[in-house]
């Protein structure tokens, strides 16, 4: 007798016959068998979605309270950090939790590159999760003006005058995104509608995101897939010989994982909401001033990176377009990332020595590109810019060349302790 109809009687008996709530329990969690050997970077996957439902809840309760015009959006936003009941709290829970969301992401994602979580079978799993993080990079745009601080307002304006560099249609889709010919209450209203919108169609792909998860299993620190080896193991014979139940094993190992997340990031919250300025920005304290234009405009730090690049790429014929296009291809090559490696090996831990260089390389090229974005242009920046740019770029292009030549080790044929 299966699960399913064991647990056919009485209410849960009912429901299921009109819902498969203890298929779909069993399937994602009781039964959904995980490798056995999980270690500290499968805590993102978890926390990311924790994270997202603390974003949505925080960002519907600074709804309620929350005018999107330009004449009262910053006063309403002041109005929630000192008259709403616990309104500091939530405003505060809402701007951490944007920072704490990218950080959280770029470790999932890089977990991902050490692992090779994207290689054959999860190259639709991989290609989804860089949608999802092209849904959180709209949402934090268009969540970035919101506030309609100086910040907010400027940095908004130079992120939508990029459209302008598109040659010949630049100027009328720049008017055409704002809605404006200048960054105005009409563009306000838009970008809190779809700031709104957006997060729910985020939690659509995410659900789309585990279920092709689900359908494909997990991978490992090892890169084993355990579907193909052993079957057989205390729990069922026919699941493999190398997984355990996600439940209860890894629901109480997240669980773990969460208390630890959540003592940090109130930590923050409490003691640091604005990151040391990094988070939220001196000048987003001051109302939004069309006139006056901060010293140093710079967008949020998880957009630095590929600001940087915007940057790094001097201007053709008076325009920014070949930045514009530097800075696009720095994420939709990772929809590529899949065909790129040609290593015969998916894990980190059995790579040649110039792969574990080359991302590295990649990783601190990141760093210091996010550095670089938050500073003043200068000459220096610039060539340091465009120097990280290339090495950025070159973990991708030439993944093809070293992934082949490099020298692997063997791989076990189950996964280690």
């Amino acid at each position: 007798m299966s699960a399913e109809e064991q647990t056919t009687t009485g209410v849960l008996g009912w429901f299921d016959k009109r819902f498969p709530a203890t298929k779909v329990w069993n399937e994602h969690l009781a039964q959904y068998y995980a490798p056995k050997n999980f270690n500290f970077w499968y805590f993102f996957g978890s926390l990311a979605i924790l994270v997202l439902v603390i974003q949505i809840l925080t960002g519907l309760w600074l709804a309620m309270s929350y005018k999107p015009s330009a004449a009262e959006a910053y006063a309403s936003v002041e109005y929630i950090m000192r008259d709403v009941e616990w309104g500091w709290l939530i405003r505060y829970v809402h701007s951490t939790g944007a920072s704490a969301f990218f950080i959280i992401i770029y470790l999932h994602m890089f977990r991902a590159l050490m692992y090779g979580s994207y290689r054959k079978p999860r190259e639709l799993l991989w290609i989804i999760g860089v949608v999802i993080y092209l849904a959180m990079m709209a949402t934090a745009f268009f969540g970035y003006l919101l506030p309609w601080g100086q910040m907010s307002y400027w940095g908004a304006q130079v992120i939508v005058n990029l459209f302008a560099a598109v040659p010949g249609i630049g100027e009328d889709l720049s008017t055409w995104v704002r809605g404006d010919y200048v960054i105005s209450d009409v563009t306000l209203n838009r970008f809190y509608a779809f700031h709104f919108v957006v997060p729910f169609i985020l939690a659509g792909l995410v659900f789309v995101h585990i279920v092709a998860l689900h359908a494909v299993g997990s991978n490992n620190p090892d890169g084993i897939e355990i579907k193909d080896g052993p079957k057989g193991n205390r729990w069922s014979p026919n699941a493999p010989a190398d997984g355990i139940p996600f439940h209860p094993y890894y629901t109480v190992k997240d669980i773990v994982g969460t208390v630890v997340f959540l003592a940090l990031f109130f930590a923050v919250v409490f003691f640091a909401p604005t990151g040391g300025g990094i988070f939220m920005e001196a000048p987003n304290f001051q109302p939004a001033n069309p006139m006056v234009t901060p010293v140093h405009i710079a967008p949020v730090w998880y957009f630095t990176p590929f600001y940087a690049m915007l940057r790094a790429i001097p201007p053709m014929w008076d325009s920014q377009f070949p930045g514009v296009v530097v800075m696009f291809a720095a994420i939709l090559i990772m929809f590529a990332l899949p065909w790129l490696d040609r290593s015969p090996v998916k894990s980190v831990r059995y790579k040649g020595i110039v792969t574990k260089v080359a991302l590295a390389v990649f990783a601190v090229s990141f760093i210091v590109l996010a550095y670089l974005g938050l500073q003043p242009a200068s000459p220096l920046s610039t060539l340091l810019a465009q120097i990280f740019t290339a090495l950025y770029f070159a973990f991708f292009l030439l993944m093809p060349i070293y992934s082949k030549l490099d020298k692997v080790k063997p791989v076990p044929e189950r996964v280690t302790e």
